[in-house]
C-alpha cells in the first residue's frame, strides 16, 4: 500500500494545508484528499509542485508499506 506522509512534511516545514494550497495552486479539497490517502492517483506535475513548495523529495511524501491494504 502507498502511504501519503504529506501531514508529516507539512509539520516539519511548519506549513498549513492552506499555505501549501496557495503555493501550489491546488484546492484545499484536492490536497485534503491527497493528505488523507484517499486519492487514487497523483499527477507528476502536482507532486513536483508539492516537492518544490516543501523543499523535499517525492519519497518524503510517498511511502510503500508492504502487507497493508484497505481492501479488507
Amino acid at each position: 500500500m502507498i502511504m501519503v506522509n504529506l501531514d508529516i512534511m507539512l509539520a516539519k516545514r511548519r506549513m498549513s494545508l492552506t499555505q501549501l494550497s496557495e503555493k501550489v495552486g491546488l484546492t484545499m479539497a484536492n490536497l485534503s484528499v491527497l493528505k488523507t490517502g484517499k486519492a487514487k492517483a497523483v499527477r507528476f506535475s502536482t507532486l513536483d509542485a508539492i516537492c518544490r513548495a516543501l523543499n523535499c523529495q517525492p519519497g518524503d511524501i510517498l511511502e510503500y508499506r508492504e502487507g497493508e491494504s484497505d481492501n479488507g
